[in-house]
């Protein structure tokens, strides 16, 4: 989440008269993410989260996205079920931009997850897995591996603006991770952002999931391959190896992993630390003049990438 459009009161009062959800009664931006404008609203009826999409979200695939959301809340799953207006529609504008409400979910995310904490986050991705089966809407992983390569094509400036000799490391992950991609997995619906400031906790307990704007259908064990990286690392670039055998653990209390899960992990996870540090790096330059926006360090999953490659043997041994 992050803040790149101001929304004046005249406009937020006028984007409210189509809804039946009285007056506003307090409105602020919210900093963390970078890549959609975020407001926490609350009016008469209650809180609710305002998003205008930004950048890399594409509108023709809102309805994607809106549509998971309530199909998951529809089964169960805490997802935060957007907003109709009074003519039925989710689809609103605001400066131009595409715009949606949705219920406010409570909870709290986490910085430094604990080993319980990545053992609920693991079960609370299975739930997610599961919920989502079943679901109409279709959605290719614009970021995935085969988007890599093209997409790393004219970063490598930036690569070695960071670290010289990085970009050939890099060349040879992504030569490396197209030869050793696996085929046929589980598929399904995956969140792909499945980050700790997505995910809710209430008194030690997952209570929910947020930001699907990256969702789309590709492997199961990939989405558990991107919480990996998300939940078990320390600041110092280690893994931590019993954070991760608690997710694992959390997941496959759900939803076990089949062999062939379980042995292409290794690989998923390299891959998930390139996905990152991809997107990162694209966006570590200037951001627009008054955004409230953090870039995030692509470096941190630079350090990632360089622990997958020297492989880590508890993603495919047994749990």
């Amino acid at each position: 989440m992050a803040v790149y459009t101001d929304i004046s009161d005249e406009e937020l009062r006028a984007f409210l008269a189509g809804f039946d959800l009285g007056e506003a009664l307090s409105f602020k931006g919210i900093a963390e993410g970078v890549e959609n404008s975020n407001f926490l609203l609350e009016t008469e009826a209650g809180r609710f989260i305002l998003t205008v999409y930004e950048k890399r979200v594409r509108a023709e695939e809102l309805p994607y996205f809106l549509g998971l959301m309530g199909w998951l809340a529809d089964q169960g799953f805490p997802s935060a079920r957007p907003v109709l207006d009074r003519s039925g529609q989710v689809l609103q504008s605001l400066r131009g931009k595409p715009a949606a409400l949705a219920q406010f979910l409570p909870g709290l995310s986490v910085r430094r997850p604990s080993v319980a904490q990545c053992r609920e986050a693991g079960e609370g991705l299975a739930w997610l897995h599961q919920a989502g089966q079943g679901y109409g809407g279709r959605r290719a992983n614009d970021l995935g591996q085969s988007a890599w390569g093209e997409f790393f094509a004219p970063l490598g400036p930036a690569a070695e603006g960071l670290k010289p000799g990085l970009a050939s490391v890099v060349a040879a992950d992504l030569d490396h991770l197209a030869s050793h991609w696996p085929q046929d997995l589980p598929s399904g619906v995956i969140h792909a952002d499945f980050f700790p400031d997505n995910v809710f906790f209430r008194e030690g307990r997952f209570s929910a999931a947020i930001d699907f704007y990256f969702a789309c259908d590709d492997f199961l064990a990939y989405d558990l391959a991107v919480t990996l990286n998300a939940w078990c690392f320390e600041p110092s670039g280690d893994f931590n190896v019993t954070a991760g055998k608690a997710l694992l653990a959390g997941y496959e209390k759900r939803r076990p992993l089949s062999r062939a899960e379980r042995a292409a992990l290794p690989v998923l996870a390299h891959g998930a630390a390139m996905r990152f540090f991809l997107t990162r790096l694209a966006d570590w330059g200037p951001v627009p003049d008054g955004a409230l926006v953090r870039p995030k360090d692509p470096l941190e999953y630079e350090r990632k990438l360089a622990v997958h490659r020297a492989g880590l043997s508890i993603l495919s041994d047994p749990a």
